[in-house]
């Protein structure tokens, strides 16, 4: 079995560092170009493809880079498409035992590719880009309030 994944280089410098492993000069990281606004897509993509390129973009935008995440949004967007496709296939009553087997391997695919991409909860803290945490009562009603 394997041991947790790594820490982000950024989360060991907010935590002082505790394993004590040396750790890039802060000067040879090179800052990726974080996303500006949704980019197009590599190829063409049907509309449960395109929805999910497009919410990946918008809530991604903090920590993805267009410069080197680009191919595998796609990848997920296409998988995605296949996802519908055979998940279809499969709800029409045509589809046989392996069809439902080849509909979660793809649905492994795709939590695999939203995790590499940050897009899970534990990721997202893993990457210190976002924590989830409960809204407390208080919370909610100044949220409530504001809104009128």
């Amino acid at each position: 079995m394997p041991g947790p994944p790594p820490k982000p280089i950024e989360q060991k410098r907010r935590t002082g560092n505790p394993g004590q492993k040396p750790l890039p000069k802060v000067g040879t990281l090179i800052a990726l170009p974080a996303a500006d606004g949704i980019p197009p897509t590599l190829r063409p993509l049907m509309n449960e493809g395109q929805r999910l390129w497009n919410r990946v973009w918008s809530e991604g935008a903090v920590w993805l880079s267009p410069n080197t995440d680009i191919e595998l949004v796609q990848m997920l967007a296409e998988t995605m498409e296949e996802r519908e496709a055979l998940r279809a296939y499969v709800l029409s009553g045509e589809g046989e035992w392996r069809d439902r087997v080849a509909l979660r391997n793809i649905d492994d695919q795709i939590k695999a590719m939203l995790s590499a991409l940050g897009f899970t909860p534990v990721d997202r803290t893993r990457m210190g880009v976002a924590e989830v945490r409960a809204v407390s009562k208080l919370e909610a009603l100044q949220a409530r309030a504001a809104q009128r």
